[in-house]
């Protein structure tokens, strides 16, 4: 057994600039801000990347599924 604790995990950064203020409201009907928060592959930035309160994560996440709904945003990436 080689010495040492082990590996170290590979992170991603927070997204700089993702904070917003806790009384923020998203609007489901403005799809510009809601691409902010979508992964080039269409998922949903979790929310130790994105900095949001879990409040806002629901609301946040709650928006981009109505968008998708509506066929504002896509449900998965375009190649």
């Amino acid at each position: 057994m080689e010495g040492g604790r082990g590996g170290r995990r590979g992170g991603r950064k927070k997204a700089p600039g993702l904070s917003l203020p806790p009384d923020h409201k998203f609007d489901y009907k403005d799809p510009q801000q809601l691409r902010n928060f979508i992964t080039d592959r269409g998922k949903i930035v979790p929310r130790r990347i994105s900095g949001l309160t879990a409040k806002q994560q629901r609301d946040l996440t709650r928006a981009i599924k109505r968008a998708r709904n509506i066929a504002l945003l896509p449900y998965t990436a375009t190649k």
